[in-house]
């Protein structure tokens, strides 16, 4: 069975050999083939050639074109710092003044020059292992990318303050990214994740408000090309989880603060949910024997389709016989 197959017999509830493994690799990645995260950042060859290694070393079920939020935000026009080797800078919030919003204009995801490096990406990893493992492209949500865009304190405000104007910055970041959704599966991507971390930030209502109907939008428009939806929201959503499950995204991603147990008694006949053990405490700082516990723990669940992952993204540095041990668990399933 290969990583494709075992994908969709897991979204199915079907025999599987093992879950997948679908833990998100960025930092972790471009230090294991010894590359600086700026080139990882801007070169896509580095990107395809990271993702590979992870595959092939840890036996990942997925190949990814997540690298930072800033893609999106660069190709607006917002002036991103990238150093040598550690996280990209957004210094000055491309939209520092409400009446900054008259002034943007939306790019074509082909012509953005960050924009179209992961479509190049996207098509490089389909050309390398075509339908023998799923490729996942990736978008911000319209709320998350509004915080790119502004800042994340200030869409907070804006939540409070200006709510229409605000909703009229959230009907060109979902174009956008709708736009972006659809390019990056005609370079061949299968899985579009969603980020939109900002969400675990803000009360039910808000969600319901400023990002479940956006989220929605954009899965619909996933569902449209063909492709498959990845929902991944950083953080505790426990108080967001019921309404999460009415984006229609077909994998959900749950950090380790979530009940992943009773999310998946309620919905695990309906959604596949991804997670959740803690990704610094378990598999960073954790012994082998923990890590094993952990991911035994975590695909043991009701409804027979969850995928293994850490909560978030592995972290740099992570011991590497931690994440053999977690490729022990699922092979021993």
């Amino acid at each position: 069975m290969n990583s494709f197959e075992r994908m969709q017999n897991r979204l199915q509830g079907k025999t599987v050999d093992r879950p997948p493994n679908f833990d998100i690799f960025m930092v972790f990645a471009a230090h294991f083939i010894n590359q600086p995260l700026t080139k990882y950042y801007l070169d896509y060859h580095v990107l395809v050639e990271a993702n590979l290694a992870m595959v092939e070393n840890f036996n990942v079920d997925i190949m990814q074109a997540i690298s930072d939020p800033y893609r999106e935000t660069h190709d607006f026009g917002a002036a991103i710092e990238f150093p040598a080797d550690d996280l990209p800078v957004c210094k000055i919030p491309l939209l520092n003044e409400p009446d900054d919003l008259n002034r943007l204009s939306i790019p074509k995801p082909e012509n953005g020059k960050r924009m179209s490096d992961r479509l190049e990406a996207i098509r490089s990893m389909k050309e390398k292992v075509g339908n023998a493992i799923p490729v996942m492209g990736w978008v911000e949500g319209a709320l998350a990318e509004a915080g790119d865009l502004r800042g994340v304190g200030t869409v907070m405000m804006d939540i409070y303050e200006r709510p229409d104007w605000l909703k009229d910055l959230l009907e060109i970041t979902v174009e956008l990214e709708i736009a972006f959704v659809e390019a990056q599966i005609a370079a061949g991507a299968d899985i579009i994740g969603i980020g939109d971390a900002l969400c675990s930030q803000i009360s039910p209502a808000m969600y319901r408000e400023f990002a479940l109907p956006y989220e929605q939008r954009i899965i619909a428009a996933i569902h449209a090309k063909g492709a498959l939806a990845r929902l991944h929201i950083c953080g505790d959503t426990n108080q967001i989880v019921d309404d999460m499950i009415k984006t229609g995204a077909d994998i959900i991603d749950l950090d380790w603060m979530v009940d992943m147990h009773a999310t998946c008694e309620r919905y695990g006949d309906s959604v596949a949910f991804c997670g959740n053990f803690d990704p610094v405490k378990v598999m960073l700082r954790g012994t082998p024997e923990e890590v094993y516990a952990a991911t035994e723990q975590s695909i043991y669940m009701p409804g027979n389709r969850t995928f293994s992952a850490a909560g978030c993204e592995i972290p740099d540095k992570t011991p590497h016989h931690n994440l053999f041990a977690q490729t022990r668990a699922l092979n021993n399933f």
